[in-house]
């Protein structure tokens, strides 16, 4: 979905957060975040450039007991955000749906946090196209995440699958301001007012 096709009601749903240089919260120093969702009374992202050093998808699912025909190759699993880090979720293609729990999202992606996708990603017939599994996820209160952008903390950008789910982690911020056009040599880590 195109930015100008974008419902007043959906806020950033579906963009991506940058961070900019500077950012206090080290957390989220050069991170990119996909907006599962964002009203008047929340925000909720998944960061998805922040690899769990170490952790492959399929040690995970190993770990967990989920069955897998598959081996996810060398995947890892994403630090998603600071928020609830001991459960998963899983941003994925919509060509994976689980009826009663799977999140609708916006271009074809949906998330979801419950054991039957875990279970899809390990077989060869019913794995989504394309998935990250994330464990924990960012979270705002009402008007916090607005705010911040405010504040020039946060840059915004639409969304493509190939930034969202190649395994290109190292490089993900700087390709998310170059799809803005900036790079990351002329950004300033001091924020300004005019």
């Amino acid at each position: 979905m195109n930015r100008d096709t974008h419902d007043e009601a959906d806020f950033l749903a579906g963009r991506l957060l940058v961070a900019m240089p500077g950012i206090e919260d080290e957390r989220f120093e050069r991170a990119v975040l996909y907006m599962c969702a964002h009203d008047e009374e929340q925000a909720m992202a998944i960061t998805v450039n922040r690899p769990v050093e170490g952790l492959t998808v399929f040690e995970l699912l190993d770990k967990l007991g989920v069955r897998s025909e598959i081996k996810t190759q060398n995947t890892l699993v994403l630090l998603g955000g600071p928020v609830e880090l001991e459960r998963g979720f899983v941003l994925h293609t919509d060509d994976f749906n689980s009826p009663d729990s799977t999140l609708a999202l916006h271009d074809g992606l949906a998330l979801t946090a419950t054991r039957d996708v875990l279970d899809a990603m390990g077989s060869p017939i019913h794995h989504p196209r394309r998935a990250i599994l994330a464990l924990g996820y960012a979270g705002w209160g009402p008007g916090q995440l607005e705010q911040e952008v405010r504040d020039n903390i946060w840059l915004v950008c639409d969304a493509d699958e190939e930034l969202l789910f190649d395994d290109d982690h190292e490089h993900k911020w700087t390709r998310a301001l170059a799809k803005l056009g900036i790079s990351a040599d002329h950004l300033s880590t001091q924020a300004g007012r005019a």
